[in-house]
């Protein structure tokens, strides 16, 4: 079987395709042998084929690419179990694919998990609005708070999971999933904010401490969000209020008149 798994690797890799994708015809050819001896030799069925593709740590194509299948598989670990829980054998077992094949996407668990965190966590609404910035201050800032909220609430949860084994363990994988992510999303909310300091309209902050200011409160209402909320009852502030009530904070805080 080894050598017919070659021939439908190199008959994949030289038709730009998935295995699932080239004809038994060519991988016929490209083994040196008949159609019909092919067939023979998979017993009749093709699926005998993918499934040796697939041992071999490659997905043989025909659904998601291995990449989507793992990141939803993660993201969904990630909400249920925590960081903590998440091994690359319970991802290649909810993804469908194998451990190395992980390992070939991914380079390893921290980078399956920075992959996660980039398409669940705000980055990419992030980027779009930093794409296309509000003019006003006061619109950027509360653009940026419901782009955070929105990151929170998302499901599967993965950003207040990222945040619990951040706080819990500062060494441990969500500060290397957050390392990875740091550049774009520094960059993104300095296109963001820089401008307006620059301008004159912001107080001129180390940026650190900017973005502290700004994120600080409301990632820490959030997260106590589920603890706060049967404890006061109907005298909790919807996340609209909230939203508010901090960006008009933080403008009173950096806004120069």
């Amino acid at each position: 079987m080894k050598d017919l798994v070659a021939a439908a690797l190199a008959a994949a890799k030289e038709r730009g395709q998935d295995v699932a994708d080239v004809p038994l015809t060519a991988i016929a050819a490209a083994a040196g042998v008949s159609r019909s001896t092919l067939l023979r030799r998979l017993g009749g069925s093709r699926a005998v084929l993918d499934e040796a593709v697939r041992q071999a740590g490659v997905d043989p194509g025909g659904r998601p690419p291995v990449r989507e299948r793992a990141i939803e598989a993660a993201a969904g670990l990630v909400a249920e179990r925590g960081l903590g829980g998440v091994t690359l054998d319970a991802v290649a077992d909810r993804a469908e694919c194998s451990v190395p094949s992980l390992h070939t996407v991914f380079e390893g668990r921290d980078g399956l998990l920075a992959a996660v965190f980039e398409q669940h966590g705000p980055l990419p609404d992030l980027e779009a609005l930093a794409a296309n910035p509000p003019e006003r201050l006061e619109d950027t800032v509360r653009a940026l708070y419901r782009t955070f909220v929105a990151a929170f609430d998302r499901e599967p949860r993965v950003v207040p999971a990222v945040f619990a084994d951040l706080f819990s363990r500062p060494d441990g994988p969500a500060a290397r999933m957050m390392a990875a992510n740091f550049p774009r999303l520094f960059a993104s909310l300095a296109r963001l904010l820089l401008p307006h300091v620059e301008a004159g309209r912001v107080r001129p902050l180390p940026f650190p401490v900017l973005v502290q200011l700004l994120l600080g409160p409301m990632v820490t209402h959030l997260l106590l969000r589920p603890v706060l909320g049967p404890a006061f009852g109907a005298g909790m502030p919807s996340v609209e209020e909230v939203t508010q009530d901090f960006a008009e904070a933080y403008l009173r805080a950096v806004a120069l008149p």
